[in-house]
């Protein structure tokens, strides 16, 4: 079986931050790391390699900088490493986006299952998982939980309001993880030396997927950002009051009665 799983590398929340003038993410000078819910979707891929047997596949897009996070992965148990980097890629929206992935996972080919998380927290926008199913023409089991492989199907449980479902699918398909669902293992420190001297991460281009640079990136993009605004949080009410006890009793049964 082989399995593939989508990693975004992510700039850690607190250090975000937005270049007014580009209306573009500023990277440089940010710590990044694996976002959370791919860790999740990681786990998930491993929990079945563990059982079954099997490839996982790490696959992630982003500059060379990322790749140390992919030898990460590795350290944690994956197999293999694919991160598509290329210029023509910067500034990618969420279609040009997972046109990128979704080529990549059919030239890995072979795939049983593909593991996305439900969001990424810096874009948070959910639709790079069904993005790629479609482009793929496979599947798409949403906001997953647990799940297991039995007689050839997917047997996936996610918590709904009041309860949960389970839903029941062939293979091949993909698989978005819920944030949480599971503890993400710690990396095997041997194995991550090993990984950090001697793994040699895939390294694809836009020629290499065979595609154009009015598909990629931001030519290819069909949304833009056109305007950024710092949302505030909205502030509680407040009122300090002061006197004699009588005095603020009066006042608090007055405020009680006006709200009521």
């Amino acid at each position: 079986m082989k399995q593939v799983v989508c990693l975004k590398i992510t700039p850690k929340i607190e250090q975000l931050k937005f270049d007014e003038a580009k209306k573009t993410m500023i990277r440089e000078g940010v710590e990044n790391e694996i976002n959370e819910a791919d860790k999740n979707a990681l786990e998930m891929s491993l929990n079945l390699k563990d059982k079954l047997g099997g490839q996982v596949v790490v696959l992630s897009m982003g500059p060379p900088a990322f790749d140390p996070y992919l030898k990460l992965a590795i350290a944690m148990g994956a197999d293999d490493a694919v991160l598509l980097s290329d210029r023509s890629f910067a500034g990618a929206d969420t279609y040009s986006t997972s046109l990128v992935l979704a080529t990549a996972i059919k030239k890995i080919s072979d795939y049983d299952l593909v593991f996305c998380s439900e969001a990424s927290s810096d874009g948070s926008t959910e639709q790079v998982p069904p993005s790629i199913a479609a482009w793929l023409g496979v599947p798409l089991i949403s906001y997953v939980g647990s799940m297991s492989l039995s007689g050839g199907r997917i047997h996936a449980k996610r918590i709904i309001r009041g309860g949960y479902e389970v839903i029941e699918s062939s293979s091949p398909a993909l698989v978005s993880v819920e944030l949480g669902c599971n503890t993400p293992r710690f990396p095997d420190f041997r194995r991550k030396r090993w990984a950090e001297k001697e793994f040699k991460t895939t390294v694809w281009g836009i020629n290499d997927l065979g595609l154009s640079p009015t598909e990629v990136g931001l030519e290819g993009s069909l949304t833009s950002v056109n305007e950024l605004r710092h949302m505030r949080s909205p502030q509680r009410r407040k009122e300090f009051l002061t006197g004699e006890p009588k005095q603020i009793a009066a006042r608090l049964a007055e405020i009680i009665r006006s709200t009521a």
